[in-house]
């Protein structure tokens, strides 16, 4: 985060600063609160979990280097006050920091979404965090970093990606646990093509779960295709 004692040397080396980008582009976002607003994406490549339904497995590897200005510039473009900051896996690479917190001078709403396999604490407290635990279903329940909830705060969300009732059950069993719907708002996702949606709001309102519905907005409008 810059501030005023921050030097124009410091600003200029941190625009300096490279990531290796898989995709920007714009469109509506399709999941978080943030639902329906139209938004900036910025895809960052590489991610080290191995979801069973991951559905941008085309991020693993694929992109090119860009400079943090060149990226601004590039967004500029846009007429919106909406950013996410994605993946893959966007904190896997250390100058993620330095673009969400220029992002933030830039006026921007930024959001981060992130597996919650890599720490948090050094995210910029003006990032609307969006921390995707992983259930057992998608076979990387093991690399949650529970360590991370403590960062969590009002303006951040929990998202549970949901294979089928076990996984319910089970997220169901973590948010009694850390009292998570008392630390931020929780959002219950079904895997698209896997769970319908129905069912997963039936079990919500079955337990009445202080939780959120949401569905792959995007998905619904245009399909699984990158860059929308």
């Amino acid at each position: 985060m810059s501030t005023p004692h921050t030097s124009h040397q410091d600003i200029n080396e941190t625009l300096c600063k490279t990531l290796k980008v898989n995709e920007i582009f714009f469109s509506l976002q399709g999941e978080t609160g943030f639902a329906g607003l139209p938004t900036i994406f910025i895809r960052l490549t590489g991610c080290p979990l191995r979801c069973c339904y991951c559905d941008t497995a085309y991020a693993f590897h694929a992109g090119k280097k860009l400079r943090i200005d060149t990226i601004l510039q590039q967004i500029s473009a846009y007429r919106t006050r909406f950013v996410t900051v994605t993946g893959g896996e966007p904190l896997a690479q250390k100058n993620c920091h330095d673009l969400l917190s220029m992002l933030c001078d830039e006026g921007y709403v930024v959001s981060l979404e992130t597996s919650g396999a890599i720490a948090i604490d050094r995210v910029d407290e003006r990032v609307h965090k969006i921390l995707d635990l992983k259930t057992p279903g998608s076979g990387e329940c093991g690399k949650n970093l529970y360590d991370n909830l403590q960062h969590l705060n009002q303006e951040d969300q929990v998202k549970f990606v949901i294979l089928d009732e076990a996984d319910y059950n089970w997220s169901q069993d973590i948010i009694t646990e850390h009292q998570l719907n008392e630390r931020c708002e929780v959002l219950l996702s079904p895997v698209h093509d896997k769970l319908a949606a129905t069912t997963l709001a039936d079990w919500i309102l079955r337990d009445q779960l202080p939780v959120r519905l949401q569905i792959q907005l995007h998905k619904y409008l245009w399909g699984d295709v990158p860059g929308r």
